[in-house]
């Protein structure tokens, strides 16, 4: 019998109860008998696959994300699973099968019934112990839901959790975040991913600082205390990164990409997948997919998709040898293993210097950059300034 590649596959639920502040995903509050619709609507993608080729690749992960999955109730999350083991080859033992959560979406039954369902894996959304940074930043749920929620899985058997942790946000200082990094290690999550805030235009949070930034003369001011809405300034932001690396590495978190964190054994295999560019097929509004060494993107309109619209073609885009090359380096560099010599020369046919053997020894003379035999990988100081570093990547 063949032995066929296997695939991931990432599901889009485009629903949350309250769209967060900093928010520019494609997400939207929406009442349940759209939900109903679109778990419909989604169904009958995931049939749309039953006679292809893909269904027959055996399935190593499914990511449920969002939105926030777990608005939808268990009988409908169940149905998008059951689906999926209808109609593509999933070894229940062999698939890591994760799903997003939101603390405020969720109660003791809910836990223990995902779990029941196959659920191996959970991504909770904490961003912050400190209630006041969750009210902020327009969070729906507090710290001590957060802790029943990581309690209620834990009791429902659940051994690998990760938590969402965000830096830089209004009103908080170095040694608050800290305090919250310990706070969360002493739980002891499997998994951490630590990222700073980044103001995204045409969100609530992006207008609201800057409107209270222009009227205060940039000292900001908010509800909860004088200078509440202020952002931490480069330093500060620059010893919160550091403080993560340090308090984390501490409580025995491996750093396996730039802003995420594992104990041994348990990195994300699904995200590794996009970082190592292997094939997934995005399910879902907006999701998109590479396979065959194309990127494909669903459409981004509601009604087209609850109607039994998919694919956006004009979003399809066949991906030459410079762009693979292209993404095999600037992704395989957010890993801190980074690229690998021998497959980039299995790819492309060349070795990594001859294509990039100036940008190479470039940053390896600064520090920024170093080799070995078999991987090209940023440093410590490379990784502090890897944006810039990518940038150079393109040809």
């Amino acid at each position: 019998m063949e032995k066929l590649p296997p695939i991931s596959l990432y599901v889009h639920i485009p629903f949350c109860v309250k769209k967060c502040d900093y928010c520019d995903f494609l997400s939207a509050p929406a009442d349940e008998r759209v939900r109903q619709e679109y778990v419909s609507a989604l169904v009958r993608e995931i049939t749309s696959y039953r006679e292809t080729a893909l269904a027959r690749r055996p399935v190593r992960s499914i990511f449920l994300g969002g939105g926030t999955p777990s608005v939808l109730s268990v009988q409908q999350i169940g149905r998008i699973l059951q689906a999926i083991r209808d109609y593509f080859y999933v070894n229940r033992d062999a698939c890591e099968i994760s799903m997003e959560m939101n603390p405020g979406t969720a109660d003791r039954e809910k836990c223990f019934e995902l779990c029941k369902l196959g659920i191996n894996r959970f991504s909770i959304g904490l961003q912050s112990p400190d209630d006041a940074c969750l009210r902020r930043l327009g969070r729906i749920h507090t710290y001590r839901q957060f802790l029943d929620t990581y309690g209620w899985l834990r009791e429902a058997g659940c051994s690998n959790i990760n938590i969402d942790l965000m830096s830089a946000l209004p009103g908080q200082h170095l040694g608050d975040y800290a305090d919250g990094l310990h706070k969360v290690c002493e739980l002891g999550p499997e998994h951490i991913s630590a990222y700073s805030l980044i103001l995204e235009e045409g969100t609530p949070l992006f207008d609201r600082y800057y409107s209270l930034h222009n009227a205060t003369n940039g000292r900001g001011a908010g509800e909860d205390g004088f200078d509440s809405w202020s952002l931490p300034d480069e330093d500060e932001e620059r010893g919160m990164y550091h403080e993560t690396k340090r308090i984390l590495a501490a409580y025995g978190y491996e750093r396996y990409e730039i802003s995420n964190y594992a104990r041994a054994g348990y990195a994300c295999y699904h995200n590794c997948v996009y970082w190592q560019r292997g094939e997934y097929l995005g399910l879902g509004l907006g999701a998109a997919s590479l396979l065959s060494e194309r990127r494909l993107k669903n459409t981004v309109d509601l009604p087209a998709y609850l109607g039994g619209r998919t694919i956006d073609e004009e979003q399809t885009l066949l991906l030459d040898e410079k762009d693979r090359m292209e993404e095999t380096m600037y992704l395989g560099l957010r890993m801190m293993q980074g690229v690998d010599r021998n497959r980039f020369r299995e790819t492309f046919h060349r070795t990594v210097e001859q294509v990039y053997g100036p940008v190479i020894e470039k940053y390896r003379s600064m520090g920024l950059l170093q080799t070995t035999d078999s991987h090209i990988m940023l440093t410590e100081k490379g990784v502090d300034v890897s944006n810039v570093i990518f940038a150079d990547f393109l040809l």
